[in-house]
Order: C-alpha cells, then sequence, then structure tokens
C-alpha cells in the first residue's frame, strides 16, 4: 500500500475505533439487565480466563494503580463476586478468585452482550462474523505483544470467538 493510503486506512481505522468504542460502551451501559459494572466484568473475564491472581497481578494485567484495582476488587468481594483465597503456590499473598455467584452474573451478561451482538451482524454472512472476530482478536494480540501483556483466551482459535445467540461459554 502506498504510504498516503496507508496513512488514509489508518486514520479510517482510528475514527472508526473511536465510534466503535462510543458504540459499544454506549450499549453495555444502557442494557436493562446488565448486572455488572464496566470493572467487575473485566476483572471476573480475566480471573474466569485463568489461575486466581494476586491483587498486584491483576493491577499489571490491567495497567491499573495498585489502589484502583484493590478499590474495585473491595467492592466486588462486598457483592459476594470474588473471594480471596490462599496461594496455590503457597506463597503469603492471597489471591482473588471469582466465585460461582461472579461467574454466574458474568455469564447472564455476556449472554446478553452476545444477543446484542448477534442483532447487530444478524443480516452478515457467518464468514463475515468469523473474519471481523479473528482481525479483532489480531488486533488484540497485537496490542498485547506491543505492551508485553498477553491475555489468556478461553476458546480454542479453531471456534469462532462469538456464536451468534450464545454465550461463548456454553457448549
Amino acid at each position: 500500500m502506498a504510504p498516503d493510503g496507508h496513512r488514509t486506512a489508518l486514520a479510517r481505522l482510528e475514527y472508526e475505533l473511536t465510534l466503535f468504542s462510543r458504540h459499544y460502551l454506549a450499549a453495555v451501559q444502557h442494557r436493562a439487565d446488565q448486572q455488572l459494572d464496566r470493572s467487575a466484568y473485566l476483572i471476573l473475564t480475566r480471573l474466569e480466563a485463568g489461575e486466581p491472581l494476586s491483587l498486584k497481578e491483576l493491577s499489571d494485567a490491567f495497567r491499573l494503580d495498585l489502589s484502583t484495582i484493590n478499590r474495585q476488587v473491595a467492592a466486588m468481594r462486598r457483592h459476594g463476586l470474588v473471594e480471596r483465597v490462599p496461594d496455590p503456590d503457597g506463597a503469603l499473598a492471597r489471591k482473588i478468585r471469582a466465585t460461582r455467584r461472579g461467574l454466574d452474573m458474568l455469564a447472564a451478561d455476556r449472554s446478553q452482550s452476545t444477543s446484542g451482538l448477534a442483532k447487530v451482524v444478524e443480516e452478515w454472512a457467518g464468514a463475515d462474523v468469523e473474519e471481523l472476530s479473528h482481525l479483532v482478536q489480531r488486533f488484540n494480540e497485537s496490542i498485547e505483544r506491543l505492551q508485553h501483556n498477553p491475555w489468556p483466551r478461553p476458546h480454542q482459535p479453531s471456534e469462532p470467538a462469538i456464536k451468534p445467540g450464545n454465550s461463548p461459554n456454553s457448549p
């Protein structure tokens, strides 16, 4: 691609990502049955995808101050969404693990989110949904590589990241 064409494509991508974040965040915030706030949804998603994490590990994963993560996790503990558990490796620091209640609320919110996405792409060909899923995953993985901050993914690469009408965790 010519340098001017590349700059134009990057400018268009930046603009569309701005709109994407606006549309997505607005849709999530105005969902009537949304149970979790954004930070709880993200933290539970991270905990669901891997082992229990210390506050420091969560802070590093989210690139947030330890005090911010501590405050968010404390609120989640008060609502029974997460719990502190001993470090499986025997270290003194306690780890944070999602509770069954937290995972159930995450699954319900994710199901709503997935249903909303299915409505947006209902007229798309399945291959187009798969291609978008693949490209967004590739984009995210490029960011993770540049930041040296990989994010675990619960689905297999051969599976679609989004199955319209279904939660990614449903069988």
